[in-house]
């Protein structure tokens, strides 16, 4: 009797042990709770409709994570520092819609390397002026950009334009028909990975760089963890909040750009309403709303995630009407999910 007795007691122990090494994991690797949740959702489509997996459904779904994981990579930042922004929409228009008058009006044959170059720095400086008056009025990033969400987009409006730009500059035409792979269905139709696809995974390895291999980025995360300790530890706030912002608004401004050259137009009313997406997928993602946590690839994890819900959920025989509240959902899962892995 005595030997069961012993296996009896071993079987607690090993499965005690087995969740303590899956909560460490978790603890370490955050974002495998929202790979966890995409494996899930992707699978629950797949089973309801098998055309989910093929090329061409992961084509487009690759084409619409671009521009809100560009979107997202800048919020995470912020957010890595314990702020918020919810101006950077306003911020790709500015930018995209100015740049694009001025190629159409006086640089019709400029680069495409140059046009991009010229919206992110628009962005850039745009995203300046957030991160000065975050700094210097002490007020929450919240509120700044809340205020400067309707400043931008009022003197995009009021003094640069409201009419769609449907004729392009053959450059950045060109570049939205570039493609970077190509797969033809049963049909006969033509399905293409464009080549600004690309950009995502770019912007994504200098994000990471930036957050784990440079002191800024120390500098980041000691700012989101506590930002009284930060100062005594000798960080330079201010420079934290200028750079944050100001690399968030250089990616809406690359993020625009995309978004114009893969619609091949250019329209002053368009973004409206990306933010709770973004703000959702870099949630979904692992990333705090009071900062000092986060990583990049639970940020496109988060993305992917939101992606899928809002573009192939009616794959599954999901209404379109629905969105929101699966979004939603997932928000409160993931985050009661990540809130208990730390009280435990």
């Amino acid at each position: 009797m005595k030997p069961l007795a012993v296996a009896a007691d071993k079987a607690p122990v090993a499965n005690d042990a087995w969740l303590l090494r899956l909560r460490r994991l978790l603890d370490r690797r955050p974002e495998l709770f929202t790979l966890f949740l995409l494996v899930c959702l992707c699978g629950f489509v797949g089973a309801a409709n098998p055309n989910f997996f093929q090329v061409s459904t992961l084509f487009d779904l690759a084409r619409a994570s671009v521009v809100i994981g560009l979107f997202a990579l800048g919020v995470f930042v912020i957010l890595a520092a314990g702020g918020i922004d919810v101006s950077f929409t306003a911020v790709a228009a500015l930018s995209m819609y100015s740049v694009t008058q001025l190629a159409v009006t006086y640089f019709p044959t400029a680069p495409i390397l140059l046009i991009f170059m010229a919206s992110a720095l628009g962005g850039g400086l745009l995203g300046l002026i957030n991160g000065w008056l975050v700094h210097q009025l002490k007020a929450p990033s919240l509120i700044v950009t809340i205020g400067t969400q309707y400043l931008f987009r009022g003197f995009l409006l009021t003094f640069i334009g409201t009419v769609w730009v449907l004729q392009l500059p053959e450059p950045m035409d060109n570049f939205g028909k570039i493609a970077l792979a190509e797969f033809s269905t049963e049909r006969g139709s033509r399905v293409i990975l464009p080549a600004f696809f690309l950009i995502l995974p770019a912007a994504a390895v200098l994000t990471w760089w930036i957050l784990n291999r440079t002191l800024m980025g120390r500098a980041i995360f000691a700012v989101g963890g506590s930002l009284p300790v930060a100062e005594r530890l000798g960080y330079d706030v201010r420079a934290v909040h200028l750079f944050i912002f100001a690399y968030t608004g250089a990616l809406a401004g690359v993020a625009g750009m995309v978004h114009v050259c893969s619609n091949r137009l250019a329209n002053p009313f368009d973004l409206v309403g990306m933010e709770i997406d973004v703000i959702a997928a870099v949630v979904l993602g692992g990333a705090r709303i009071t900062g000092g946590t986060g990583t990049v690839i639970g940020t496109l994890l988060g993305v992917f995630l939101v992606v899928v819900i809002n573009n192939v959920l009616i794959m599954a025989g999901v209404p379109s009407t629905w969105q929101r509240v699966v979004v939603g959902t997932f928000i409160l899962v993931a985050g009661a999910f990540f809130v208990v892995r730390r009280r435990v």
